[in-house]
């Protein structure tokens, strides 16, 4: 083989190996993500069927409710213009509270959140962007949603069934 074709064939096989590793680290993290969904979205069925994903917001408050065996509980994650009812088994973070933000990780059945993972925000003064956006866009919906009600109408705070 001449120097030139040496060089292609080289060059092949590196671009060939490079594209093979790429293609297995893109399989190998196709699994490991986990979306990040607020209570709208979910309410609205913007969520990836039967499959894990995240979703975050504040605790309503009054909402948590703990089973008799001790490990269960159930609690509702809202976004200030819609709620998802959450059910989790295991041990809660300790920084879990009412009113403080949240993010919880399962599937949704039947508009009931089944929480495998639930993990409380760190600090008072931290919330992730995709959460701060969310929050602005639900209150944001709250307004308009309370300037198209007569002013005689109650208001009514939507929970998912």
């Amino acid at each position: 083989m001449k120097p030139r074709q040496k060089r292609f064939v080289f060059i092949a096989v590196a671009l060939a190996g490079i594209a093979l590793a790429v293609g297995l680290v893109l399989y190998a993290l196709r699994g490991n993500v986990n979306l990040y969904f607020t209570p709208t979205q979910v309410f609205n069925n913007e969520v990836p069927k039967g499959r894990s994903f995240r979703i975050g917001g504040l605790v309503e408050e009054g909402s948590v409710k703990r089973e008799k065996d001790g490990l269960t509980v159930n609690f509702v994650i809202t976004d200030t213009h819609k709620s998802i009812p959450v059910v989790y088994k295991g041990i809660l973070p300790d920084l879990f509270k009412e009113g403080k933000g949240v993010v919880a990780q399962g599937t949704v059945e039947n508009g009931v959140m089944r929480a495998e993972e639930v993990l409380a925000k760190h600090d008072e003064n931290y919330m992730p962007p995709e959460a701060a956006d969310a929050l602005k866009k639900a209150k944001a919906a709250n307004a308009a949603d309370a300037a198209a009600l007569p002013s005689n109408a109650p208001a009514a705070v939507p929970v998912a069934k």
